[in-house]
């Protein structure tokens, strides 16, 4: 026979497979390589043809990729940082800068090098607000007590 035996090119494909998941980890091409690996046992084991040997791969990748999800499903994975696409969400508690008045409850503030919408209570540029949520793209503020002022009140 010329060329290389099923077999090996099953558990070769499987092998590929396996390292790509460790070099850009997406968790999918790891359930493609076991049903490659156990493609290429069964055609070790017994001698079937290219169409069954590629429905039984068919087969095993629909089972595998249907089991690995509900794996991943019952077992999340615990992030180190919740919040790391969550750029909102992340600035709550911290303090900015009016760059547009806040009037009639909308405005803009600085963060960092951008300009964010901002909602709240009226504030004039230049004052320094806290971020107490996030709604959409803007941010839900409240003004800062000015140095001897009274804190403001709940609304």
């Amino acid at each position: 026979m010329n060329g290389i035996e099923p077999h090996w090119a099953w558990l070769i494909a499987a092998a590929v497979m396996g390292i790509a998941e460790i070099l850009v980890p997406g968790v999918f091409l790891i359930w493609l390589a076991a049903a490659a690996a156990v493609t290429g046992v069964v055609a070790l084991a017994l001698p079937i043809g290219p169409a069954s040997q590629f429905a039984l791969f068919g087969l095993l990748s629909l089972a595998a990729v249907y089991f690995g999800r509900r794996i991943y499903a019952a077992n999340p994975i615990e992030s180190s940082d919740p919040l790391l696409n969550d750029r909102a969400t992340r600035l709550i508690g911290e303090t900015l800068v009016v760059v547009a008045a806040i009037e009639n409850g909308r405005g803009r503030v600085a963060v960092g090098d951008t300009v964010w919408p901002a909602r709240g209570a009226d504030a004039a540029i230049g004052s320094r607000v806290r971020v107490t949520g996030a709604e959409g793209t803007a941010l839900l503020v409240e003004p800062l007590a000015a140095p001897g002022s009274p804190l403001p009140g709940p609304g």
